[in-house]
């Protein structure tokens, strides 16, 4: 007879087994296009920006974002260690990511640029997705004029989904 955490091992073990194969058997879809995303980069999803630090690793930020004209907005403090990063060193990665099936995502790599026009409106904009018009300007008007607006525009666009994964046909 087993005992209980040699059959706990066995069990789980086993379901580690079915799940590897399950995996293998319905890869992840790559080679999409945005458009295949559907409504992703519509919903207020907290992103994750990547900077590099002075000594070249890389620092996940989590962010509020908006795609718009081809790019990504982000809103930031003028002072944020992201933005002195990006001064630094333009380049940039986001990852847009949702956590429910069927886990579509998108990475955009690109080089920053920082928009000093337009901040109060473009953060208003990005900031109310996130917490609602009345809390969202409240903190857009507690941070102006010590903003601003990076901006990521697409180098590169990795695309992906678990769609077959999770089909039910």
């Amino acid at each position: 007879m087993l005992s209980a955490s040699a059959a706990c091992r066995r069990h789980w073990s086993s379901a580690l087994r079915r799940s590897t194969r399950r995996h293998y058997r319905s890869p992840v879809r790559t080679n999409l296009t945005l458009e295949d995303l559907g409504d992703l980069l519509d919903k207020p999803l907290v992103a994750v920006l990547a900077t590099l630090r002075m000594d070249g690793s890389v620092l996940h930020s989590p962010v509020y974002h908006e795609w718009r004209d081809g790019g990504v907005n982000i809103w930031g403090a003028q002072q944020n260690v992201k933005v002195r990063h990006l001064r630094h060193d333009p380049r940039a990665t986001i990852l847009v990511a949702e956590s429910d099936p069927p886990l579509r995502a998108v990475e955009v790599r690109g080089r920053a640029r920082f928009i000093e026009q337009g901040v109060s409106e473009t953060a208003l904009r990005i900031v109310t997705r996130y917490e609602g018009p009345e809390d969202g300007a409240a903190d857009v008007e507690a941070l102006r004029g010590a903003d601003i607006i990076i901006r990521i525009e697409p180098g590169d666009i990795r695309v992906w989904d678990y769609a077959d994964e999770f089909s039910t046909g």
